[in-house]
């Protein structure tokens, strides 16, 4: 296993390269000059020729990219042309608000969609089975965006029992409670799609396992259907689980940017969106590749649970 882990680990190296020179490209080619949007009414000639000279923007694209790239390496990711202060620092700050929504959509969305799922594996072509497929299908065609604003247009304009935005209060919140109060409807927002995902693969896999032969075995000898359920049947699913739970993190960490912007949280994704707009292209390099890092490294670490759920990987 450590064997595996190294080369896994090695794996990010590649993966990383390639993800810095695709978001390099993409921002290279958003129309717009940088030093145009940030100087704004003082964006006379002279002011932007300077300005470009100072961020370097008058150097050619290679060489700026592996400029970027060598500061990167040494833990530099730039400085945010509009807020003035490291790319780090920004994020990292803003990081914490984007851990809090998507774990706690993430959380959700794994325990609604296994539990889903195994309901509806173990009442097939039952009601509750028929109930579950058609509330799946719902959630899954309803776009979390929508599905916030017609949460904040009914349980916060209408019955008034959740706030319609932010993550604290502006006057006299702070605490964890308040935090609870703000969180629960976006997190639902972004957890129902990728549940409604989960539940559906995780039926597929219970079904797939619970037509094999040690799992008529147990319910011959006796044992407990909940103990076949759970114990034998699940622990064996979660080998083809695990995986599809490594795609719906990366969808639940992306889908926070349009969340964020729907409800005003004030994470990473509010944070690259206002990049965008600014165009604070250091800000937005910086945090597309923070992401992702973080999503690579979460995958390598659901692989690593799923070698030691299935050791048959390891051949």
């Amino acid at each position: 296993m450590p064997r595996y882990i190294f080369f896994r680990i090695l794996s990010i190296i590649p993966v990383l390269l390639g993800l810095t020179l695709i978001v390099f490209i993409i921002m290279s080619l958003i129309p717009g000059d940088p030093a145009t949007a940030i100087l704004g009414s003082y964006a006379t000639p002279e002011n932007v020729a300077r300005l470009n000279q100072q961020l370097g923007l008058d150097k050619p694209l290679f060489q700026r990219y592996f400029i970027w790239l060598s500061n990167l390496i040494q833990g530099d990711f730039g400085r945010s042309m509009s807020l003035n202060r490291p790319v780090i620092d920004e994020i990292l700050e803003r990081f914490s608000a984007t851990l809090i929504l998507s774990g706690t959509a993430f959380v959700l969305c794994s325990f609604i969609g296994i539990l889903a799922g195994v309901i509806s594996a173990t009442r097939q072509y039952g009601l509750a089975d028929k109930l579950i497929t058609l509330t799946v299908l719902i959630g899954i065609s309803i776009p979390s965006f929508f599905l916030g604003m017609m949460m904040i247009l009914y349980f916060a304009v209408r019955l008034r029992w959740f706030p319609a935005s932010g993550m604290y209060a502006l006057y006299g919140g702070g605490d964890f409670i308040d935090l609870l109060n703000h969180l629960i409807m976006p997190a639902v927002a972004l957890a129902i799609v990728a549940a409604g995902v989960i539940a559906r693969l995780s039926r597929a896999a219970m079904l797939e396992v619970l037509r094999l032969d040690f799992i008529r075995t147990a319910r011959a000898k006796g044992v407990p259907e909940k103990r076949v359920i759970i114990r034998h049947a699940l622990r064996y699913s979660m080998v083809s689980i695990l995986p599809i739970l490594g795609l719906q993190a990366g969808f639940v960490l992306s889908g926070a940017v349009y969340i964020e912007i729907v409800f005003q949280w004030p994470g990473v994704g509010r944070m690259m969106v206002d990049a965008i707009l600014t165009r604070d292209i250091m800000l937005v390099q910086g945090g597309v590749l923070f992401v992702a890092a973080c999503y690579v490294i979460f995958n390598i670490i659901v692989d690593v649970v799923q070698l030691w759920l299935d050791p048959r990987i390891r051949s």
